[in-house]
């Protein structure tokens, strides 16, 4: 009777750790999808995904919570992350919905979603609790009693799902292989359209060229001194990324001239007073 007893009651240090972390996963559940920028977002769903795995672990579902932390939170949004990083993706672009009226679709299966669980879980009871440590202790460990009702109780459920997994993966392939419609022209046919369109013809000039630097973003000078736009790439250009050094080069290559004007004009006076 009093197993029975320990296996619904709650301690202090479970009903602390409870709230604790429960209010951590709710802040940022809500963080996730009140946030403006997409890595904040994502850091939030980490955090909350990693609340979860330590709840898996603290009511003994040690594979969970590993898998939990290794393939959600250490693989999943990891990639995640690194593409919002690579991509880049703004606050401006969250804004600007493709589809009209999706928030408001959004919002509405979410509170149909809500009022569904309130009512499921209002209306479930637990008469009976066998307990995990039962269940484990069943087929020898939490990972043997895991694998054993995947594999015979809910093996075609297990299937299925791997079956819409794979269709998923390979639908999402499909939509982003983009076939060629029309033959890939040649360099030569290339080089033919840039004359007619009366394009850049030779090769770009590098950046830094006649400055004191070569770095890329540092425009090259021509020979009169002005900078020249094509040798800067137009990203860095379109968000104003490059550095002027024009003036300082034409000073220093103005000292130079007026250096080498004196270097002649001393050599011209040493070789008339030698006559």
């Amino acid at each position: 009777m009093s197993a029975n007893l320990a296996a619904y009651a709650t301690s202090s240090g479970e009903a602390f750790q409870f709230w604790v972390l429960g209010t951590v996963a709710v802040v940022g559940a809500l963080a996730t999808i009140l946030m403006k920028k997409a890595m904040h977002s994502a850091l939030s769903l980490a955090g909350t995904m990693i609340v979860l795995a330590v709840f898996y672990l603290a009511n003994g579902a040690y594979f969970l919570g590993i898998v939990q932390i290794v393939v959600y939170t250490g693989a999943i949004m990891m990639l995640f992350l690194f593409i919002v990083m690579l991509v880049g993706v703004t606050a401006a672009d969250s804004l600007k919905e493709t589809i009209k009226g999706q928030r408001w679709w959004a919002a509405a299966c979410g509170l149909g979603f809500g009022i569904l669980l309130i009512a499921g879980i209002g209306q479930a009871s637990l008469t009976e609790f066998a307990g995990l440590g039962a269940a484990n202790s069943a087929h020898g460990g939490n990972v043997e009693g895991l694998a054993a009702l995947i594999f015979t109780k809910y093996v075609f459920a297990f299937e299925i799902t791997g079956a819409l997994l794979i269709t998923a993966a390979v639908g999402a392939m499909v939509l982003t292989h983009r076939e060629r419609t029309e033959r890939a022209r040649t360099q030569r046919e290339l080089s033919e359209q840039r004359v007619r369109e009366g394009k850049h013809l030779p090769p770009l000039p590098a950046p830094g060229v006649y400055a004191r630097h070569n770095a890329v973003d540092i425009a090259g000078l021509l020979p009169d001194g002005t900078p020249s736009e094509l040798t800067v790439i137009s990203t860095l250009r379109k968000r104003g990324q490059i550095r002027d050094v024009s003036t300082e080069a034409m000073a220093d290559l103005k000292a130079l001239e007026q250096r080498s004007e004196e270097r002649l004009g001393r050599d011209r006076d040493e070789e008339e007073a030698t006559r």
